[in-house]
């Protein structure tokens, strides 16, 4: 079975960043993603927005901490994750969200806060962690490897 999302869209708010109980950093951003439709009867084009909740966890919740805010236009790729939880009312509620698995940072160098190169981050254990692309003269690419999420996200702090 598949279960595989990617994502290309624009952060719409600060990322929330927070540590659970057993110190593993989790951050949490909506990202919209825009479909551009053409409307044959009106003879105009429409857009239809779509929010997604995206959460990432460990090292990716680190470069999200550091890089990424409100307008950052990112790449996600991860996975469709559904939770339950009762409200205040004591009602049952369900979202679903995309747990990240690899992240890029898109866009111009100058929409980053801290004006770097965009580097990409990954916590899947195939592509062997994080790398920033190559500058003149080119250095060798590091490699961090990065954990892929064993938290339970049922246990989030959100």
């Amino acid at each position: 079975m598949i279960n595989k999302v990617i994502l290309v869209g624009n952060v719409g708010m600060d990322p929330e960043v927070r540590t659970t109980e057993s110190g593993v950093k989790v951050a949490r951003i909506r990202l919209a993603t825009t479909e551009r439709l053409f409307d044959r009867q009106a003879n105009e084009t429409k857009e239809h927005t779509e929010w997604h909740t995206v959460t990432l966890w460990r090292g990716l919740a680190d470069v999200v901490d550091k890089y990424v805010r409100k307008g950052s236009q990112l790449y996600i790729e991860g996975r469709l994750r559904t939770r339950e939880w009762t409200d205040k009312d004591n009602q049952k509620r369900y979202t679903t969200e995309i747990l990240a698995d690899d992240m890029k940072l898109l866009g111009r160098r100058g929409d980053n806060q801290q004006q770097q190169q965009q580097p990409s981050y990954s916590s899947s254990q195939n592509s062997g962690g994080y790398s920033r692309p190559a500058q003149a003269p080119a250095p060798q690419p590091q490699q961090q490897p990065i954990a892929a999420p064993a938290e339970d996200p049922d246990d989030l702090p959100f």
